[in-house]
């Protein structure tokens, strides 16, 4: 699957569900389970680029100032939320996260569910309830696209107090005054 591919079928599904996550989750798996099994794994793939991608310090303080802190799903969910919202914020946060503050509304909301829709697409695809090495995130995982474990957090660490400089804009609407 093609990236420009990936990003259309995140925004199809977010423009549908007119942000209620739930509602792209479930737009995401209808369109996915149309697909060949390889695209929906390809598609497994791709999510799983973006979040290693997306594994920096800089997004990693922006999570921890609009969460006010910061564990390892919490900045998961975070990422996951990102690539949801498309490939222009996705890019332009990569670029400079302070931007995201005239995205992220408050409170905020993880989208720990995009982790699961190409598995749940592949089941209902193939049929297979029981997963084994065939299903998209093991395939995946093969492949040394591991979100988890497989990368490095790129960019320089940071201490709070470097927080709000960082990241004005982002403080001023979330940070602790």
């Amino acid at each position: 699957m093609e990236k420009k591919e990936f990003w259309h079928f995140i925004e199809s599904a977010a423009r549908e569900a007119q942000n209620n996550q739930q509602l792209q989750e479930a737009a995401l798996i209808k369109s996915l389970q149309t697909l060949e099994p390889e695209q929906i794994i390809s598609f497994e793939c791709v999510l799983r680029e973006y979040l290693i991608e997306a594994d920096h310090f800089n997004i990693l303080a922006a999570q921890k100032i609009i969460d006010g802190y910061v564990s390892d799903d919490s900045y998961l969910y975070f990422r996951c939320w990102l690539i949801g919202q498309g490939e222009a914020v996705f890019t332009t946060a990569l670029l400079n996260p302070d931007t995201l503050a005239s995205v992220v509304d408050d409170p905020y909301q993880g989208f720990e569910e995009l982790l699961y829709v190409a598995t749940t697409a592949f089941e209902k695809r193939t049929g297979k309830t029981e997963e084994d090495d065939s299903f998209p995130r093991n395939i995946a995982h093969a492949r040394g696209l591991d979100y988890d474990f497989g990368s490095e957090t790129k960019g320089d660490d940071w201490t709070e107090s470097q927080l709000p400089k960082m990241l004005p804009k982002l403080w001023k609407k979330f940070g602790v005054a």
